[in-house]
């Protein structure tokens, strides 16, 4: 994927730890074929983030935001990234790839009556420690 393609050492990194994580672990499952180690589900049909950074996360590493839903992309739902000045238009089915625990990021809300929903996928700095 775009992750491999554009952040091949990063991407090696974080598949290398986390097959060291499940070999070292048989009774852990991997439930998704992915090389985050953990997703959240933001559920609720409004989803909205205030400004935040990810402080838990690979500094130099990269987290997934994919949103999806049903609404108006030119009316909101915005991805913003504070640090770099720049509010990107973030349809439902876009996906975008940042280093959430240095860029300071949320997103603008929707209107009245649409919905809007993500799926995050990131991986906790202390897996990495695994690989020392």
């Amino acid at each position: 994927g775009i992750f491999q393609c554009y952040a091949a050492n990063t991407f090696g990194l974080y598949n290398d730890d986390l097959n060291t994580l499940f070999t070292s672990s048989p009774r852990l499952i991997r439930w998704f074929n992915s090389v985050f180690a953990g997703v959240s589900l933001n559920l609720s049909p409004e989803t909205v983030t205030w400004p935040h950074t990810d402080n838990y996360n690979l500094a130099f590493g990269w987290c997934a935001i994919t949103a999806l839903g049903n609404f108006d992309p030119d009316r909101g739902g915005h991805m913003i990234l504070w640090d770099l000045g720049l509010v990107i238009r973030f349809p439902p089915g876009s996906t975008i790839l940042i280093p959430s625990a240095l860029l300071t990021h949320s997103n603008i809300p929707i209107q009245p009556g649409e919905e809007c929903y993500s799926i995050i996928q990131y991986s906790s700095s202390g897996l990495f420690l695994l690989g020392l």
